[in-house]
């Protein structure tokens, strides 16, 4: 485990010198500010700190409301409070708003470093306990649903009230704006939990094939049918079936999908013979629902139908108070798979990302982030690591031709060896490629 960072705020000099030197020789790393304001600051370049030392008087902003901004772009950063004016109300209060623990002044340093003690075995220990549910499948999505607008806390709030019901929901969002993610927080939050979570991409499956990928089908029902299938919602019998663009299957289907959810039952192709399923149906779309039943995209009554409980996920560029709390969650993540130590963003880069528009929502941001790391980014990411912000870059169309992946494989490939001067082997390892791989794709380039 990498040296903890502790944020030190106090508007006394004295107070924050003499904590910078007892935590940097126990092993921290320390960051000062002199109140909450050039806190804030730091807080809104995306660095990330395990633990936080805030005084509680101090001008412009307390030592509370400075807790509750902590809480709100990190919520596991562990908090606590110095004072040199205790009072149970000033404790109380600052223990409801989420503080680990409170100290008086004068400071002693062992009670301190005993106290950082306790709390950096409770992060581990916390975070062995979330590694072994992440690796037993039991982590909740509903925790890495990022964001404190307040948008995205109605839409917790919705996904807490109906998850325990077997009520059909319908989620609709632009693309990337994590409209699967919030479907795996609904199965996962419900008494369906143990059974399957099934995503299916309407739009993907081809239209001779739906019927039976949805139904199953007997052995012998058409050709190339040689053997039984249950299909997809006899395999989700007890737990989930997110169907994702919805709007894309054919009426046809529609209607046959209408009548499943009304009887609770599939006839595969094939055979007469019904199947009684109890199937919870999650759909999704990325287009104006009401638009899509005017054009015929979807039918009205399979609208009514799922449309008990609907879940708007906003773009975006309309929660851009988000952005720094997303920043946060994936340089954790991104830190842990490529083995970084990387500290946050610059103030110019995270100006830039609260100004950007973000067309591809979320998963835009996750992969501005991932392309930075793949490209050797250390320390600070800065507006160099981030080509789509820098000036003259060009605009995402809707219409315009995408790359295939082999382009952008081939290109992510010289980029890092631009930046590693040439060295194949960093090359691949920041790319997350085995050194025979980075060469046999360079062959494949007609570049050795």
């Amino acid at each position: 485990m990498e040296n903890p960072k502790v944020l030190v705020v106090d508007d006394e000099a004295a107070i924050r010198d003499l904590l910078e030197e007892a935590l940097t020789r126990w092993g921290y790393q320390v960051v000062k500010a002199a109140d909450g304001v050039q806190a804030t600051e730091e807080l809104r370049k995306g660095k990330i700190f395990e633990i936080a030392l805030l005084d509680i008087r101090m001008p412009e902003m307390d030592g509370l409301e400075l807790l509750r901004q902590i809480k709100r772009h990190d919520p596991a950063t562990e908090v606590i409070i110095m004072t040199g004016y205790p009072t149970v109300g000033s404790a109380v209060e600052a223990l409801k708003e989420g503080a680990y623990d409170y100290l008086t002044k004068p400071l002693i340093l062992d009670e301190i470093r005993h106290l950082l003690g306790h709390v950096v075995e409770r992060r581990f220990l916390r975070q062995e306990v979330v590694s072994l549910r992440s690796r037993l499948g039991e982590q909740l999505a509903l925790k890495e649903m990022v964001g404190v607008s307040p948008q995205m806390l109605r839409v917790k709030e919705v996904i807490a009230k109906v998850a325990m019901t077997d009520s059909p929901v319908l989620i609709e969002g632009e693309s990337g704006t994590g409209k699967e993610l919030v479907a795996a927080a609904i199965h996962q939050l419900s008494s369906r939990a143990k059974k399957p979570l099934i995503p299916v991409n309407c739009g993907a499956i081809p239209r001779d094939l739906l019927e039976s990928e949805f139904f199953g089908h007997v052995r012998g029902a058409f050709s190339g049918a040689v053997a039984d299938a249950l299909g997809l919602f006899r395999s989700a019998d007890g737990g989930t079936l997110f169907l994702d663009e919805i709007a894309e299957l054919p009426p046809q289907l529609q209607v046959k999908l209408l009548r499943t959810l009304q009887e609770k039952e599939v006839r595969p192709v094939g055979t007469s013979k019904a199947f009684s399923v109890d199937v919870r149906v999650i759909a999704a779309t990325n287009r104006h629902l009401e638009e899509a039943i005017r054009d015929g995209s979807l039918r009205q009554d399979l609208f009514y139908r799922l449309n008990v409980v609907r879940v708007h996920l906003p773009p975006l560029r309309e929660r851009k108070e988000d952005i720094p709390a997303l920043v946060t969650h994936f340089i954790r993540e991104f830190n842990q798979r490529f083995r970084r130590e990387v500290t946050g963003l610059t103030r110019e880069a995270m100006e830039s990302l609260m100004t950007y528009s973000f067309p591809g929502n979320v998963r835009e941001l996750e992969n501005m982030l991932e392309r930075a790391y793949a490209l050797g980014a250390q320390g600070e990411v800065g507006i160099q690591d981030l080509p789509a912000l820098q000036p003259g870059a060009p605009a995402i169309e809707g219409n315009r031709p995408l790359p295939t992946l082999a382009d952008m494989e081939r290109e992510l490939i010289l980029q890092a060896l631009k930046s590693f001067g040439g060295d194949k082997e960093k090359a691949a390892q920041a790319l997350g490629l085995s050194r025979r791989t980075i060469y046999r794709r360079l062959k494949e380039y007609g570049l050795l």
